[in-house]
């Protein structure tokens, strides 16, 4: 089907002229038939060549410690913290998917929830190696946990590597289950249409038993919806915990009661550029644009413009509460150091990638042309990447004693593993999308059922909606 706008404009969430064995076909094809398209291949082999970069990065700082890094004093805090919670950010889209939208009854989550969950796993597990590394002893990493041990050592609670360290590792359990639990339905299905006795063998166990009975489907709903109400407060309180990291602290800069909120919108608006990052080219590498429409991409432009609006405003605050406040190194920061001093090209950047980039999105013609959507998703990852950037490198750069200022370089080191973990990223979640169903086939047939009952048509008789295999 043509990817113009006029066709797909009419679209509701999903293509006219499908069944349930049409979209149990197409969805489940990409995983059971070994067809592999070209370009699937090369985009394969270019993200594992650069998620090479942060195998040799992590090698290196294994054997030979932190001091590779750029590091300095006063800034101890630089690489591993603003891509720690860059990663952390993007994550969010799956869980605000999911979870709040399921409990909204908004009916287009349904085409890209599966990938959306799987992006924020993918995107914690990025996250979660620069607190691992950033401690220099990495052998000791399990003292963070409150593990008995004959030493009698307890975490430091008072500590916000703690706070990061229980908030991540609950939201990468729940986030895990959730996602687990919506693919079961699906894992049975391929269980049942696989050819191959192994890959069979391989889905029966996944999929723990299902057959589709009134039991399993009762119980499957009940906990779906317990998972998807316990996800939901993770949204707010995982972004608040990290934005505490900063908002604690009586550095210039961060000593803030906006951050929360501020922090939790830039992780759903960076998030939402990250969806629409791999929605884009999963449609048409792997020809989904009868699942994935252009409803789809322009309700995600469109609360990508809402938490845009609201990361904008933040801004316009930090200024104003660093002139209200009356302190003199507020002002100093806000004013002088961020919009004029020496990482002044950072900021100004940031404001054009996050506030005024994001504008266009008003136009309805910009959010149904999936060029400038890729694009603006594009700038607006650069922005909030900048944005972290900005908030800890100026801040600590120059703190309150000018004997203490020091400029931050990042080394080859430190741009190796930041480049390394995206190249990671994108690989794992093309493998995800080969070994398993990108798309939610159980919900899919359940929302078509649904459309056609809705629109008054008769309920083709094939693979009904109980029977999911």
């Amino acid at each position: 089907m043509a990817d113009t706008r006029h066709n797909e404009e009419t679209f509701e969430v999903i293509a006219p002229g499908h069944t349930n064995e049409s979209v149990t076909e197409k969805i489940s094809g990409l995983v059971l038939h070994n067809n592999l398209p070209r370009k699937y291949l090369m985009a394969l082999a270019f993200t594992g060549s650069v998620a090479l970069l942060m195998i040799m990065g992590v090698t290196l700082v294994v054997i030979f410690g932190v001091g590779l890094w750029g590091n300095n004093q006063p800034v101890g805090w630089a690489f591993d913290i603003i891509n720690f919670v860059w990663w952390i950010g993007i994550g969010h889209a799956g869980t605000l998917i999911s979870a709040i939208l399921l409990l909204l009854h908004q009916n287009w989550r349904t085409s890209i929830n599966r990938f959306a969950e799987a992006m924020t796993l993918f995107a914690v597990a990025q996250a979660g190696v620069y607190p691992l590394l950033h401690i220099g002893r990495h052998q000791y990493a399990y003292w963070m946990f409150p593990v008995p041990n004959s030493m009698g050592l307890w975490p430091q609670f008072r500590s916000p590597l703690m706070w990061d360290v229980f908030a991540i590792s609950t939201y990468m359990t729940v986030s895990a289950l959730f996602w687990y639990v919506g693919l079961v339905p699906d894992l049975a299905t391929l269980r049942d249409r696989a050819k191959n006795p192994l890959v069979k063998k391989i889905f029966g166990v996944a999929a723990m038993g299902w057959r589709g009975s009134a039991l399993h489907w009762r119980r499957y709903t009940m906990l779906y919806l317990l998972l998807a109400g316990l996800s939901t407060p993770l949204v707010l309180s995982v972004h608040t915990i990290v934005s505490f990291d900063f908002a604690v602290g009586i550095v210039p800069g961060w000593h803030s009661t906006i951050f929360p909120p501020y922090f939790v919108a830039g992780a759903i608006f960076a998030g939402f550029a990250m969806t629409l990052i791999l929605s884009i080219p999963l449609r048409e590498i792997c020809d989904l644009k009868d699942f994935i429409t252009m409803r789809h991409l322009e309700n995600m432009a469109k609360v990508m413009l809402a938490t845009g609006l609201i990361v904008f405003y933040g801004y316009i605050m930090e200024v104003f509460f660093g002139w209200y406040s009356g302190s003199t190194y507020e002002k100093y920061m806000t004013f002088q150091n961020r919009m004029f001093g020496p990482y002044a090209w950072s900021y100004w950047a940031l404001i054009f990638c996050n506030g005024l980039a994001p504008q266009a999105l008003w136009w309805k013609h910009i959010r149904t042309d999936v060029r400038w959507l890729f694009v603006i998703s594009l700038i607006v990852s650069v922005g909030m990447w900048l944005e972290r950037f900005v908030i800890i490198v100026t801040s600590l750069s120059f703190d309150f004693l000018p004997g203490m200022w020091a400029l931050y370089y990042p080394t080859i080191v430190d741009w190796m593993i930041f480049i390394g973990t995206i190249g990671l990223f994108f690989t794992m979640f093309l493998v995800f999308a080969r070994v398993l169903p990108v798309i939610s086939i159980a919900e899919m047939r359940e929302l078509l059922h649904h459309h056609k009952h809705t629109s008054s048509v008769a309920e083709p008789q094939v693979d009904g909606h109980i029977r999911r295999s």
